[in-house]
């Protein structure tokens, strides 16, 4: 019997495996740092709320000229829900140790177990047009991750996450410590490097807007690239790899 004509066997794709993805000190981290960003978005609304407009310069007040100018939050946005600047400022200034420390002792882990180096460093091979275009299709495809190397981060992560670690978080931390006038009496040149209070107050203000948008496009992808087992990762370290990225 003839069997050229037949179709060859459809070849089985790999099972799911997992991957050792996040370090214990990256997990801690998240985890901590996703609680400070929280409390520390509210309870700077409110704080925000007490006059809501910004200023480029030293000075700033109700008839200087605001290069922005926004209505007051809502409480369901702000910590506490009800108006009071003592309260906020109280959350704002704990859960901004937590951010500035947590971020020390974050650093000081990924340089100690190489995870800046390993996962966050930005070769030139990767900035190469080619690797650009093939890592832009495969995001508009929903394809996070290299088969290849599933536990790798893409270049678009490294970009967010070593903007978000190595600029925003310290921009904010120093502008915020700008803002103290105990900092401003101790350390002068931190309101002298941002040209002015009012001006690290807009820095702070649009820090903290970067932030905010960076954790809702990262809450998005989640959701995209599945959620459950995200989550899981980021509590265990392991990550499954999906069948068809397996293959």
């Amino acid at each position: 019997m003839d069997h050229s004509a037949d179709p060859a066997p459809a070849q089985a794709l790999p099972p799911p495996y997992s991957v050792y993805r996040h370090r214990l000190a990256t997990r801690l981290w998240h985890w901590l740092n996703a609680l400070s960003v929280f409390v520390m978005l509210g309870s700077g609304l409110m704080i925000f709320n007490a006059h809501p407009r910004l200023y480029w310069g030293q000075y700033g007040a109700n008839f200087d000229h605001a290069w922005l100018e926004l209505p007051r939050f809502p409480g369901w946005a702000t910590i506490p829900s009800y108006y009071s600047l003592s309260a906020a400022r109280a959350w704002h200034l704990f859960f901004a140790l937590l951010l500035a420390f947590g971020l020390l002792a974050y650093m000081i882990a990924s340089l100690a177990n190489r995870h800046f180096q390993r996962d966050l460093r930005i070769r030139a091979r990767d900035l190469a047009p080619r690797h650009l275009w093939a890592d832009l299709k495969a995001h508009l495809a929903l394809r996070f991750h290299d088969p290849a190397d599933p536990a790798a981060y893409n270049l678009f992560q490294k970009i967010a996450y070593a903007g978000v670690v190595f600029v925003l978080l310290p921009l904010l931390i120093l502008s915020g410590l700008a803002l103290s006038p105990g900092m401003d009496a101790a350390w002068p040149w931190l309101t002298d490097i941002f040209f002015g209070r009012q001006s690290a107050r807009s820095v702070h203000f649009i820090a903290m807007a970067l932030i905010a948008l960076f954790v809702v496009v990262h809450l998005a992808l989640v959701l995209l690239a599945g959620p459950l087992d995200t989550v899981r990762s980021m509590v265990t370290g392991w990550w499954r790899v999906p069948p068809e990225e397996g293959a």
